[in-house]
């Protein structure tokens, strides 16, 4: 289980994650409020990544947010 809250911040977050990788697809980056489990799954399976880094890349890009750093 993610201890990953996104919530309303996806709509920043969703575009810094198409920027820094941008082969993935519309589906790869689908998500509902609350279901962050789905989201890092998701993005495990399309970036070949491990669920350690999936995670940390989300948060990172949580804390900023209101900015444009990736």
């Amino acid at each position: 289980m993610a201890d990953l809250q996104i919530g309303n911040n996806w709509d920043k977050i969703r575009i810094k994650v198409k920027r820094k990788y941008r082969d993935l697809t519309d589906a790869d980056l689908a998500y509902t409020n609350g279901n962050e489990e789905a989201l890092i799954n998701n993005l495990m399976k399309a970036l070949g990544k491990d669920r350690k880094y999936v995670e940390f890349m989300l948060k990172k890009m949580l804390v900023n947010s209101d900015t444009n750093r990736l």
